[in-house]
């Protein structure tokens, strides 16, 4: 587990002046500020740095740029110049070698191990006449000064990057999307997709919800009727669909070139009825079920006293953990209302053993702190402001017995929570997000009882009950899953919404540039143009 950060300051300084940070930040009825003149380039960044400041001439970049790797710094690193060399070169398509050299103009990528206080994810990024620098002890630290630096170059190509220096660290160590294929499908190629919007902006984890009573979305050697009559189906009786194996795998390596970890989800005890249908051998009763393509939950449940349950949940896991090289093992464990509690209890014992038996760590959601959680097991909280007192103690209790908490609150960050009244697609059981009340809660003080060194990080779930093109899936993610990585990366300090609404205006050419459908939200001045 990568260690919780801690801010490199209390204060974010942006451009020469500095910037009060007075207004609460929880304060969703506080009216908006009055409009300021146009924020420079380094106080449009999103998520917010550390540190920023605009000083001195900028570096001309340009047909003539390189991207320059030191000697000795490794595969990585050239790695990380490759693509963001891909990455700057745009529709524009200057030239942009990668080339070995510390020395000369550019943009240089200096690899520097004695940088403790950047930790696994800083940076430093110095603009100036000579060309841009970028320090990082590790690859990844890099990758992510690369895409800050993306902010910074011109969105038509050659241009100015302004002079100036950020320092930056990121506040929580987990900073995640979830997508649902199983209620709907989605093939690979819009994963990947996704994986490059979210890199961008600093989220580094992909949560795979891969089964649910919908469909099962990835085949199984060992279980292969899963994906043949599992993944036939989806809500509203559309055909489903299944990933391959390999297909899997080639998402898996996209996302970690991009320094994103990918979360498998394999949901259990309950949310089955896709598995249940497959292989009659899983119900209690011997009787396969029928494929469900609506929406209700709860209904479904694995067959705990059976033994042959055990045997898929191990042989199934262990062909997940295999392709999968991080850490985390998702087993669900929501919503298991048709499970006894003590068979609840006792099945996630077993189900957790599994996950350790091939080196994985487990995560579940919030509903495993009514059982056992397992040492070291991580707890994903999806609660909301009407979560009865009792279960918010659970998971409180469960933090502090030293359980790792991800936040991922039903009211502040499920994207596919309607935004207003007017909103086709998505829900509203949780009540309406609009962008504001996405971004305007703080991690690390949300969770009574959970102290931000209990806080792993953040994660926006999106699930595709109603989710059933890109244009659905972007309209909910964007913009509020951009509030979503200013949450997880940028100091507490920071976080202010008549802020952060202009950095996030100034992105909308880019999502534009880039082909994505966002929501254009009423309460935020979207700029027409780059510089």
């Amino acid at each position: 587990m990568r260690v919780l950060r801690r801010t490199l300051g209390a204060l974010l300084v942006l451009g020469a002046a500095a910037v009060s940070c007075t207004a609460a930040h929880g304060d969703d009825s506080r009216p908006g500020g009055v409009r300021a003149a146009a924020p420079t380039p380094y106080e449009r960044l999103l998520p917010a740095p550390v540190s920023a400041r605009a000083e001195g001439a900028g570096y001309a970049f340009g047909a003539g740029t390189v991207i320059r790797t030191a000697p000795g710094s490794g595969a990585q690193v050239r790695q990380v110049g490759e693509l963001l060399a891909e990455q700057l070169r745009g529709a524009v398509g200057l030239p942009l070698p990668v080339v070995a050299g510390a020395d000369g103009d550019g943009i240089r990528l200096r690899l520097d191990r004695g940088a403790g206080a950047l930790g696994e994810e800083g940076y430093r990024l110095e603009a100036g006449p000579s060309g841009v620098t970028l320090t990082a002890r590790t690859p990844e630290g890099l990758f992510h000064a690369g895409q800050t630096l993306r902010q910074l170059v011109p969105a038509r190509g050659a241009g100015t990057v302004p002079g100036g220096r950020v320092q930056d660290t990121p506040r929580f160590a987990y900073r995640g999307a979830m997508i649902d294929i199983a209620r709907h499908f989605f093939p690979v190629e819009q994963v990947k997709r996704y994986v490059d919007q979210l890199a961008q902006y600093k989220v580094n984890t992909l949560h795979l919800h891969l089964t649910d009573d919908q469909g099962w979305r990835l085949a199984s050697d060992s279980w292969p009727r899963l994906a043949e009559v599992g993944g036939g189906s989806e809500v509203g009786g559309g055909p489903g669909g299944h990933w391959t194996k390999d297909e899997y795998r080639e998402l898996v390596a996209y996302a970690a070139r991009r320094y994103v970890d990918v979360v498998p989800e394999i949901d259990m005890p309950g949310h089955v009825n896709a598995a249940q249908a497959s292989y009659a051998e899983l119900n209690c009763d011997g009787k396969a079920r029928e494929r469900y393509t609506g929406i209700k939950v709860g209904f479904s449940s694995l067959c705990v006293g059976s033994e042959r349950t055990y045997e898929f949940i191990d042989e199934v896991l262990g062909e997940v953990a295999e392709m999968t090289p991080g850490k985390y093992l998702h087993i669900g464990g929501d919503e298991a209302h048709s499970t006894p509690a003590a068979d609840y209890a006792a099945f996630m014992d077993r189900a957790q053993a599994v996950v350790g038996t091939y080196g994985k760590r487990v995560v579940a959601w919030h509903q495993l702190a009514s059982a056992r959680p397992a040492a070291g097991a991580v707890l994903q909280y999806w609660g909301h402001d009407r979560t009865s007192a009792a279960e918010r103690a659970g998971v409180a209790a469960a933090a502090k017995a030293g359980h790792p908490v991800i936040l991922s609150p039903a009211d502040r960050v499920y994207l596919d929570m309607k935004y207003d009244k007017a909103t086709k697609q998505g829900l509203a059981w949780a009540g309406y997000v609009p962008v504001r009340r996405a971004y305007s809660w703080d991690p690390g003080a949300y969770l009574p009882g959970v102290p931000e060194s209990a806080v792993l990080g953040v994660e926006a779930p999106l699930w595709t009950e109603t989710v059933a093109t890109r244009k659905d899936w972007e309209q909910l993610a964007f913009p509020r899953v951009l509030g979503l990585a200013e949450l997880g990366w940028s100091p507490a300090a920071a976080l202010d919404w008549d802020r952060y609404r202009e950095r996030l205006a100034a992105q909308g050419p880019r999502l534009d540039a880039q082909g994505i459908d966002y929501f254009r939200a009423p309460d935020v001045p979207w700029s027409r143009s780059l510089s």
